[in-house]
């Protein structure tokens, strides 16, 4: 069948989410009776770092976070979805540049008494322990390790993009599914900075601070160094480091573990990172929709600021979902 005898879904957006549930609806939809078109601004194989196009910029680690309410609950079963789709991954694929480690989390200050309540969706991550006093810095209030994984977006995007395109992937559209910001929706950015550095790293640290700021390392498997970070700064659409937020990241860095300077004790800085995150007020939308005019369908899927790799498979299953209820005459189910 030709693909002009076919119906299209289009999927407008190609970062994470977007070339995610492209490929998962690739993949699975017959394709005798679905064209899949990939639709976008931006893509991962566009020339330079783009702000605008964050995936690509992002650190891409996996954390656990106390699931406290209705949302987070529902991010976490994504999440844990994500964990195992890379767990499978990982093991198959090494080129795809995902890797599991260590993971360390050091919490201070007001989310304290979250993470020590101990929730099932945070301890129930692979290897998960309690740090003892002993095993955490001076000042932290709380510590805690587990199997964590950590992605190089830039080597990542690329096989995936290229899986899209070999698969079929490729067209009027009968159904479209929104992977970037709405237009009239309660959309906004949150900037942020980190720094690639060409230290190594033999984990992934997260530590919350007292004062609200966040200190991390991330490792970018197969030799991609370390990204140290990082700020969350909201309604910002500078797209211009700062050189004093910098230095400042990389000696948090550097209290936070000396183990990654290199044997003069510095820093081998690579590049300034920034990016915008897509937030939403209320949180990530992942729902159907069905547009007045000539009764076309969305489905909707933005909004999930720093969470992107780690809730993206999961989030393209729930699309999965919604599409091949819509076509099949079902009810879809929706989430806000």
């Amino acid at each position: 069948m030709a693909n002009s005898e076919k119906q299209t879904i289009v999927v407008i957006g190609a970062g994470i989410i977007g070339v995610t549930s492209a490929l998962i609806l690739l993949e699975t939809l017959p394709r005798q009776q679905y064209h899949i078109l990939l639709a976008s601004e931006y893509f991962s194989t566009d020339d330079g770092p783009n702000p605008s196009y964050p995936t690509t910029l992002s650190g891409a680690h996996y954390r656990p976070i106390p699931a406290t309410t209705p949302q987070l609950k529902h991010e976490a079963r994504l999440a844990k979805a994500t964990y195992n789709r890379f767990k499978a991954l990982a093991a198959a694929h090494p080129e795809y540049g995902v890797e599991f480690m260590e993971g360390i989390d050091y919490v201070s200050g007001q989310a304290t008494p979250t993470y020590k309540a101990l929730l099932p969706d945070y301890v129930e991550t692979d290897g998960f322990r309690v740090l003892d006093a002993s095993e955490v810095p001076e000042g932290v209030e709380f510590g805690a390790r587990y199997e964590a994984f950590c992605v190089d977006p830039e080597v990542y995007m690329m096989h995936m993009l290229r899986r899209f395109k070999i698969g079929g992937g490729g067209g009027k559209a009968d159904a479209v599914e929104v992977c970037r910001r709405g237009v009239r929706d309660q959309g906004t950015a949150w900037k942020g900075q980190t720094c690639l550095v060409s230290n190594y790293c033999d984990k992934t640290i997260t530590k919350q601070n007292a004062d609200g700021t966040w200190s991390f390392l991330v490792p970018r498997p197969l030799n991609g160094g370390t990204i140290v970070g990082g700020t969350k700064q909201p309604n910002d659409w500078s797209p211009e480091p700062s050189l004093a937020v910098r230095n400042q990241l990389l000696q948090n860095a550097a209290n936070l573990y000396p183990a990654i300077l290199n044997k003069d004790g510095q820093f081998e800085v690579v590049r300034d990172v920034v990016g915008r995150r897509p937030a939403r007020e209320g949180g990530m939308r992942l729902e159907l929709e069905t547009l007045p005019a000539g009764n076309r369908k969305v489905v909707h899927a933005y909004g999930l600021a720093g969470r992107g790799v780690e809730l993206s498979w999961g989030v393209a299953d729930e699309v999965l979902k919604m599409v091949q209820a819509e076509l099949e005459g079902g009810v879809p189910r929706s989430r806000l």
